[in-house]
């Protein structure tokens, strides 16, 4: 199970876990540029070095290379020489949030649904394993975890839900629950968890932490399992709502007659 320091860096762990399937470019691009977009990198960060990255997502050294080269390109990373050089992160907090909103944007409904489906799945399974299968240590980690939640800014609660969910699966004591867990945070967070830029659902993902807590306390799987798959389920609509809502204001900026 994860210790204090393994759950402080528990959304860095995500970023930079091996990616599933084959080792594109554009994945690796993909990965990064959510991390970054979604705060979990911050602006002036160093990243790891190109074999360093390479050799974290399991992908080629060639293929870490053209992903930071298109992210220099998105104007994401700067690239110095030199003995303190590397490539360092370049958050521009409205560029940033314009690559999110086009992300959404392209997406269609039934892959939002889909993608949030399977990260129910897999979160929600893990929640009752981990109610049958922890112990009093365990309980008072994931109290912990809940107890130093920062809901005051939209990144902090979204690292609040990803060393949640992840402590979840480590109680679970299933590795592969674990690293699906892992691959699903770094595929489908930075977009399930939008809604967290609202303090309304900030304070609902307390909610609902706190109601898995009890169930695991109570030894009560089902109830377990459906607080966080309500969860996941209550994210998404609000993810869907809000794709409609930015259809809709770039159809009403686009001239009369134009094109998509």
């Amino acid at each position: 199970m994860p210790q204090a320091t393994g759950r402080a860096d528990a959304t860095r762990a995500v970023v930079f876990s091996p990616l599933d399937g084959a080792g594109r470019a554009e994945l690796v691009e993909q990965r990064l540029t959510d991390a970054i977009v979604s705060g979990v990198l911050h602006d002036g960060e160093r990243l790891p070095s190109e074999t360093e990255l390479a050799r974290s997502l399991g992908v080629a050294v060639v293929t870490a290379r053209e992903a930071l080269v298109a992210l220099r390109d998105k104007g994401l990373v700067q690239t110095r020489r030199g003995r303190d050089g590397g490539s360092f992160v370049t958050h521009d907090r409205d560029a940033s949030m314009r690559m999110v909103d086009e992300r959404v944007r392209s997406l269609s409904r039934i892959e939002l649904r889909d993608l949030s489906l399977h990260y129910a799945a897999i979160a929600g399974m893990a929640a009752e394993v981990a109610a049958d299968r922890a112990s009093e240590d365990d309980l008072a980690s994931l109290v912990e975890v809940d107890a130093r939640a920062d809901l005051t800014t939209p990144g902090g609660a979204r690292r609040a839900v990803g060393r949640f969910q992840l402590e979840i699966a480590a109680v679970s004591q299933s590795p592969r629950l674990v690293h699906e867990e892992l691959r699903l945070q770094a595929e489908a967070g930075p977009l399930l968890w939008l809604c967290l830029r609202e303090q309304d659902a900030r304070d609902r993902s307390r909610t609902a932490r706190l109601e898995v807590i009890q169930a695991i306390r109570d030894v009560q799987p089902e109830r377990a399992r459906r607080a966080t798959t309500d969860h996941i389920a209550s994210a998404v609509e609000w993810l869907i709502d809000e794709k409609v809502r930015l259809e809709s204001a770039a159809a009403a900026q686009r001239p009369e007659g134009g094109g998509p």
